[in-house]
């Protein structure tokens, strides 16, 4: 897999982690042992939140089980036909409320990315193909999996060992490689918001 630092350049200088980190799709199909899924959930336990209230959870299905077709089956048709090569698919879901008090988190969905973030660099770090997608069926997700009210269902991921960009589409084959970044003068305002 390419390494993100090889092709992009940081402006300032940044730990190599924050650029070899990308979003491939090309993965071999081979199966994830539980032994090496645990550390990329457990960088997530980890993420910051308000009031320590960790309000992310990660469902998850490994291929070759018998919860696979269901998570697999909440794809739409574009993200199926790279997706289907995973290890393990991954719905992220966010707790609405604050445990210690049980009012309504401002900052739930924002930790649950901040957990998302920590996730996905350990699973770069680990070798692993992670792929974070938006293209699925919301509403069938928290029905199918039993997502409670109170819970939000954010995104999904895949986790996968590295395959051949050859093995994809010809359309995807393009876009097989890490992307740049807006300029961060573009991103970071000191101050109010410029005006257009």
């Amino acid at each position: 897999m390419i390494k993100g630092s090889k092709v992009r350049k940081a402006d300032y200088p940044i730990d190599t982690i924050f650029l070899d980190r990308w979003s491939p799709r090309a993965m071999s199909g081979e199966p994830i042992s539980i032994e090496e899924l645990m550390p990329v959930f457990e960088a997530a336990r980890w993420a910051p939140s308000s009031y320590n209230n960790q309000p992310w959870r990660i469902l998850y299905a490994r291929r070759d089980t018998e919860h696979w077709p269901r998570f697999l089956g909440l794809l739409g048709e574009f993200n199926q036909s790279w997706a289907n090569k995973a290890a393990a698919l991954l719905v992220l879901v966010s707790k609405t409320t604050f445990d210690h008090n049980g009012k309504p988190s401002v900052t739930h969905s924002f930790d649950c990315g901040a957990a998302w973030g920590s996730l996905a660099l350990q699973g770069a770090r680990n070798g692993f193909v992670i792929h974070g997608m938006e293209g699925f069926d919301y509403d069938r997700a928290k029905k199918e999996l039993g997502v409670p009210d109170g819970f939000n269902v954010e995104a999904m991921a895949v986790v996968g060992k590295p395959g051949r960009k050859e093995d994809l589409s010809p359309q995807l084959q393009e876009r097989e490689s890490p992307s740049d970044r807006r300029k961060l003068s573009e991103t970071a305002f000191e101050g109010k918001f410029p005006a257009s």
